[in-house]
């Protein structure tokens, strides 16, 4: 009896409290935000990459504190829902002002005839909760000041906001289950539709997973069903035993709908923004058909142990990416891998800037002729000897033939012309940020691609060509600051005699003959390269619109089985840049200023007589065309050699000698960074102990040769270092 009397008290205080809240508040404003700003701090777990059309791509969830899907108006969300939510949490909710006092009084009423209290917070109070953190409810009953305070800001809410907006607010913001808050999540992932397609039995569910978020599915749909026969409806037990199962199966639908770029919306896609999508520069079509291209060629290659492959599209002009397909998911033993992005061995893929740096320096020419024969390159620690891919050896050959053809060997010979310090600062300024060590370090074999590289890297270099020597950064959204600017790494008629011979079908048919992949109906230029025990295998061309990027092969690091230049991505290559051009022309490239035509012949038949293109200054002065020469290099000391001062000697009177066999007064020696004298004669140096490096580099600085050396006290000069005794 004392406590029905407590409880008559204490609701005669509630009612007088909020009585007395009313009359003296009504006119107070309290601080809520507006529904504009609640919906505008409303900040999804999950956003949606989209295309440059604004077609969804991929969905990518960003936020695991909670899953949050996007907002959705009152107008989508199911009539059925809106209905059912009202009927069970508050009946009267669009007659009264924020509290429903009669539910109050009938709540005290059920108590103190023994029983249960039955909530009689309206939705307006149970939104207030949502938005206000001094009245959230945090697992203890609430104090009655705090209910107080939740009945004043409901009542605040009802002046400033329509009922309306209130209602959707509610929906969109309310937890259903587990980490699922607001009708949209709910919705998707429960029942994987959106909120305006739910049918009058889920909405049923939805309402008890109000009250109960975490209750066991057999409580829910029996709750359910009593809420349905409360409501007056037909019973169909059944029906919804049947749709609580599918809707509270764990993970039903919590996977993406659509994944079509998941490593593009990894690197766009990271942080809850206010915008729930971000707009790509790719095109869905296009993404799709690589990725099905892929796809059907990993298949048929799977029995060469070929299980990954990656897809890198760009517009020349623009450097936007238009599509980006980093691997497989179906088929990678490695899904979760960016194939684009990985570093790998790169193989003959990097010879085109080897040799537009011979043309750019008037090294060489297109009709230069270089021996490709057996060759024995000493190095540190043994003798290099490089081979062609099919183990031929052909001869004299023209650069032209060289380059198209993918021989090796002329290839090393070339970069012992051009110096491996000056090709890795080449490969710098085209981007290639895997080249950390020196030339020193990579020695001839970088001729061969023995410096990793990533497609994103490589697409980008070959753009280079295909814009005319200027490199500038690939875009992935439209409007992204250019950070880091445009800079010229080649002349533009040096990028026209590169992209000439890389589009010369007849040049290259001496090793791939005339019938391949790369052979396109429409202009292209094209590189092929393979790496060391057929690990990766690339193919990157350009035409006058695009540039395609293709790797393949295992991005565990395993070896591939019998996969060349033109059976692994090159296929794949042929067929996304026809698919380019199937309505798209793509004319042969205008010479521009700065080269010439002229007709050239060539000593015993080695190659029919042709009209070649040259650099102005570099076109033949004979009518037959020479073996190439030289260019300066350092003779002495020679890489990786020791000197031992004599302790007999004065230091003061040893003297080491620098030569080189440079003829050009602008040629200059560094030692350490610091300018010694010219490289055209003998120079003497004072010899200091410890690690030095020699350089010869012409009048603009630029390395030529390189060489490291070590000066060490009371030793006798050897050529390397002393062996140690055990």
């Amino acid at each position: 009896m004392r406590r029905r009397l407590c409880l008559i008290i204490l609701g005669c205080l509630i009612c007088a409290a909020a009585v007395a809240l009313w009359l003296t508040g009504s006119g107070t404003s309290v601080a809520l935000p507006s529904f504009a700003e609640v919906r505008e701090s409303f900040r999804p777990s999950d956003m949606n990459l989209l295309d440059r059309h604004g077609e969804i791509l991929h969905e990518r969830r960003v936020d695991f504190y909670g899953r949050r899907l996007a907002w959705t108006s009152l107008a989508d969300i199911s009539p059925a829902l809106q209905a059912a939510v009202i009927a069970s949490e508050d009946r009267r909710f669009y007659r009264h002002g924020g509290v429903d006092s009669q539910a109050i009084l009938g709540s005290i009423a059920h108590r103190l005839v023994g029983q249960p209290l039955r909530g009689a917070s309206t939705i307006t109070m149970q939104l207030v909760t949502l938005i206000d953190p001094m009245v959230r409810h945090r697992g203890t009953p609430r104090t009655i000041s705090q209910k107080l305070r939740q009945m004043q800001l409901a009542w605040a809410l009802e002046r400033g906001w329509s009922k309306h907006q209130i209602l959707e607010a509610y929906l969109n913001l309310v937890s259903y289950r587990g980490e699922l808050q607001g009708i949209t999540a709910a919705a998707r992932v429960l029942f994987g539709k959106a909120p305006h397609g739910i049918s009058d039995s889920e909405a049923l569910i939805l309402v008890v997973l109000l009250r109960g978020p975490n209750a066991e599915p057999t409580t829910v749909a029996r709750r359910a069903v009593a809420l349905q026969q409360n409501l007056g409806g037909p019973a169909r037990p059944e029906h919804i035993a049947a749709s609580v199962q599918r809707a509270l199966t764990p993970d039903a639908n919590s996977d993406p709908r659509i994944s079509l770029a998941p490593h593009v919306a990894q690197r766009l896609l990271r942080t809850p923004s206010v915008a729930s999508a971000v707009r790509s520069t790719l095109d869905r079509r296009l993404q799709e058909l690589a990725a099905d291209t892929l796809r059907r060629h990993l298949m048929a290659m799977r029995t060469q142990h070929v299980y990954d492959a990656a897809v890198l599209v760009v517009e020349n002009d623009s450097g936007e990416v238009l599509a980006y397909v980093g691997g497989s998911a179906n088929l990678s033993s490695a899904r979760h891998v960016d194939g684009v992005q990985g570093r790998r061995q790169t193989g003959s893929i990097l010879k085109p800037f080897l040799y537009g740096m011979a043309f750019e320096r008037k090294i060489l020419t297109p009709a230069s002729l270089l021996e490709d024969a057996p060759l024995e390159v000493p190095v540190l620690g043994g003798v290099y000897r490089p081979r062609n891919y099919d183990a031929q050896f052909r001869g004299l050959v023209t650069v032209r033939t060289a380059l198209a053809a993918s021989l090796n060997i002329p290839a090393v010979r070339t970069i012992e012309l051009v110096g491996a310090e000056a090709f890795v600062q080449q490969l710098r300024r085209l981007g290639l940020e895997g080249a950390i060590e020196s030339g020193e370090y990579y020695g001839p074999s970088l001729a061969l691609g023995s410096v990793d590289a990533s497609l994103w890297e490589l697409v980008h270099a070959y753009r280079t060509l295909a814009r005319g020597g200027v490199w500038s950064p690939l875009r992935l959204t439209r409007g992204e600051p250019n950070s880091q600017g445009s800079r010229r790494v080649y002349s533009e008629a040096t990028a026209f005699l590169v992209s000439h011979i890389l589009a010369d079908r007849g040049s290259r048919s001496v090793t791939f003959g005339l019938e391949n992949p790369l052979a396109t109906r429409f202009w292209s230029a094209v590189k092929t390269g393979t790496s060391k025990e057929m690990r990766d295998n690339w193919c990157i061309g350009y035409s006058r619109q695009f540039t395609v990027g293709v790797w393949v092969g295992n991005l565990s690091g395993e070896p591939m089985r019998n996969v060349s230049g033109v059976t692994g991505a090159a296929p794949i290559w042929g067929e996304i840049m026809a698919w380019l051009h199937r309505t798209t022309p793509s004319p042969p490239i205008e010479p521009p200023a700065g080269v010439l035509q002229q007709q050239v012949s060539f000593p015993d038949n080695v190659e029919p007589g042709r009209n070649e293109w040259f650099l102005q200054g570099t076109e033949r002065q004979s009518p037959v065309e020479r073996l190439a020469g030289g260019l300066a290099r350092i003779r002495m000391p020679v890489s990786g050699e020791v000197i031992g001062l004599d302790p007999d000697i004065p230091p003061a009177h040893q003297r080491v000698v620098f030569a080189g066999d440079s003829t050009n007064a602008g040629q200059r020696c560094l030692l350490n960074g610091q300018e010694i004298g010219p490289a055209t004669g003998l120079l003497l140096w004072e010899p200091v102990p410890g690690q030095h490096t020699l350089s010869l580099v012409d009048d603009q600085r630029r390395a030529l040769d390189t060489v490291s050396f070590e000066v060490r006290p009371g030793l006798t000069r050897v050529d390397s270092p002393p062996s140690q005794k055990h």
